[in-house]
């Protein structure tokens, strides 16, 4: 039996794809609670019937699209294990360039209130493999991958709209900008120093 939540012909896909992005912007700007599907469906020019033959409810569209755009950024962000550093600081420019990520994380530890790890795929699996690598050749300082990853992503998340304390827009001076991106590459470069 064919999985109905995936289109196959062109125009489903794009349908798919509009729903995905409207509900990433109502989601990111009020919250699963606050976020109503007519208003989605009108931003994605689809009907609602669309909506839920390829998500099935609103928790269904809701996980998708905290699962593309984690996907997404994974994809647009790099990583090497041996440059974590570098990684920390190209995600303080990820958060920068598409703050809606930080916020769609902050609604679902609001809304959700997950525990443990919230992402587990085949996408995370090969960085985790290259941490624990780099460990084993003495690249990188010992521990759970995860756990190193989760302080990593932590520091780099240090002034994004996720913060306790302080976020940075990307309409801040370049300077402010480039004296966080030194205080985090030299701070994870510590961090993970074997």
């Amino acid at each position: 039996m064919a999985d109905s939540s995936l289109p196959t012909t062109a125009r489903g896909i794009a349908t798919r794809r509009r729903i995905l992005d409207a509900a990433a912007t109502e989601f990111a700007q009020v919250g699963f609670a606050g976020a109503r599907m007519d208003r989605i469906t009108a931003a994605a020019d689809a009907n609602k019937a669309q909506l839920y033959a390829y998500f099935g409810s609103k928790d269904g569209l809701f996980d998708a699209v905290i699962v593309d755009r984690v996907d997404a950024s994974t994809d647009d962000v790099p990583f090497d294990a041996d440059d974590l550093p570098g990684w920390a600081v190209r995600l303080y420019d990820q958060n920068l360039r598409h703050p809606e990520l930080a916020r769609l994380i902050a609604w679902t530890r609001l809304e959700r209130r997950p525990t443990g790890r919230w992402f587990d795929g085949a996408q995370h699996e090969p960085k985790l493999a290259a941490v624990a690598d780099a460990q084993a050749a003495g690249r990188l300082r010992s521990g759970e991958p995860v756990d190193l990853l989760v302080l990593v992503m932590g520091a780099a998340s240090a002034w994004s709209p996720t913060s306790n304390v302080y976020t940075a827009t990307i309409d801040e001076p370049d300077g402010e900008h480039d004296r966080r991106r030194a205080l985090l590459r030299e701070s994870i470069a510590r961090i993970v120093a074997p």
